[in-house]
């Protein structure tokens, strides 16, 4: 069980959407650090977000799959940015949809040049898709830092989170130590993940 320290390890003072970008010349001004958020649809990427955020309702929930269709930022007590990317993998869209969305994805993470890291998200309940085997290397091919998260481990017990995490880790040829457990939902992991984001970001803690 995590302290109200632990909880309380960054301390949000502001939080805000700022906008909503399908392309390039969408993206908000500024030299912010930001640290973009991705993973299959439905695995829990919103109420992550709103967990590390301590609010609520800042980015909307759904539990329809394929929801974030645009990248969306927000602006975190005026230091740096969380970005939404769209959920990858969710296969009840047209073909063109898919690739306009991978396409929008890609492009955000090679060229923006105040990208810090990326929080890849998976859900520790679920086997590695081809995609996310495809989408790590892909990572480590264009030297992209990244943060591996797996959520909705409230849904396991300790025991299971532990086989599935080292399941997860031998799929992707990763040490297991890499990944980090959270529930959006319980907040559990939440300090050691905001650790992991001001390490990349260069902010100081409060």
């Amino acid at each position: 069980m995590e302290s109200q320290n632990e909880k309380n390890s960054y301390v949000i003072k502001t939080a805000e959407f700022l906008t909503s970008a399908g392309s390039k010349k969408e993206y908000p001004d500024g030299t912010l650090p930001e640290i973009a958020f991705a993973g299959r649809s439905n695995v829990g990427k919103s109420t992550l977000i709103n967990c590390l955020v301590n609010r609520k309702k800042l980015v909307k929930t759904s539990n329809t799959p394929g929801r974030t269709q645009r990248i969306n930022f927000f602006e975190v007590n005026n230091l740096l940015r969380f970005v939404d990317l769209p959920g990858y993998g969710y296969a009840k869209v047209s073909k063109k949809m898919r690739a306009e969305w991978e396409k929008m994805i890609e492009d955000y993470l090679l060229t923006r040049s105040n990208l810090c890291c990326l929080v890849w998200i998976m859900d520790i309940r679920r086997d590695v898709a081809e995609f996310e085997h495809n989408f790590a290397l892909w990572l480590g091919q264009n030297k992209i830092n990244y943060i591996n998260v797996l959520t909705k481990a409230d849904k396991l017990s300790k025991t299971k989170q532990i086989a599935q995490r080292k399941k997860i880790a031998s799929k992707l040829n990763f040490d297991e130590d890499l990944f980090l457990t959270a529930s959006g939902i319980k907040g559990t992991g939440r300090e050691k993940v905001w650790g992991k984001i001001l390490k990349y970001a260069g902010v100081l803690n409060d």
